[in-house]
């Protein structure tokens, strides 16, 4: 069985560190450049999830999921199945409770860019798909690096939202954080010690190398300024 959660588990991490990136690069690039009046609102209505209570956004979402409301019922049209308690509605909850996660390092690091070396690229005839792989990402890769790890790190701890949504059910939604609370509840000391220690030495290894990757000194330039 804790086997069985520590795939479920790094399954559904990898397929929503996926997501998040496809989702928060553009979303964070147009916060960065964003010129509107409206911006504090959009970067709130990311930002939420970080401070709002993980079981209200697992309850609002378990409604949203559900059959009486149209995204539910369409889902359950479409599949035969509800979203609620499946993985599928594992991964959904995962991508919108880790958003802001990924896309604020991403949205800072996109501000703190310098504008002149995409001009530079600009005037060179990059159009901007190509300034943005050819310059952004080349620019910003730390940062990249630090939210798909962010994004990852935070769906392997979420406890609160995968409960409300998934509920727990072996082999399909029981992640470890589910499992530990189980193993707990149930006085299986020893396997909470196995589940704990273990998700406690991935953080430190995580952690341990985003710091490392950070203090990287930048890349010297060669001597006589070439």
């Amino acid at each position: 069985m804790l086997t069985t959660a520590v795939w479920v588990t790094f399954k559904l991490a990898i397929i929503t560190t996926v997501i998040l990136m496809l989702l928060a690069i553009p979303m964070a690039w147009w916060l960065a450049n964003m010129k509107s009046r409206f911006r504090p609102v959009l970067e709130a209505l990311v930002g939420l999830p970080m401070v709002l209570p993980p079981t209200v956004l697992g309850f609002y979402l378990l409604l949203f999921f559900s059959p009486n409301y149209p995204a539910g019922q369409a889902w359950l049209s479409l599949t035969g199945s509800t979203l609620a308690f499946s993985f599928t509605g594992l991964v959904v909850a995962s991508v919108i409770y880790s958003m802001p996660f990924v896309v604020q390092p991403l949205q800072r690091a996109f501000e703190q860019l310098d504008k002149g070396l995409l001009e530079a690229a600009a005037m060179m005839g990059a159009g901007r798909m190509d300034r943005f792989f050819s310059v952004v990402v080349p620019c910003t890769r730390r940062a990249l690096i630090l939210a798909a790890c962010m994004g990852f790190a935070h769906t392997i701890g979420e406890f609160g939202v995968v409960l409300m949504i998934g509920g727990n059910i072996p082999g399909e939604t029981q992640v470890l954080s589910i499992a530990l609370f189980d193993a707990v509840e149930s006085q299986q000391f020893t396997e909470a010690h196995q589940i704990a220690a273990g998700l406690l030495i991935f953080a430190m290894v995580l952690l341990i190398g985003l710091y490392s990757l950070d203090r990287k000194p930048a890349a010297q330039p060669l001597p006589g300024g070439r």
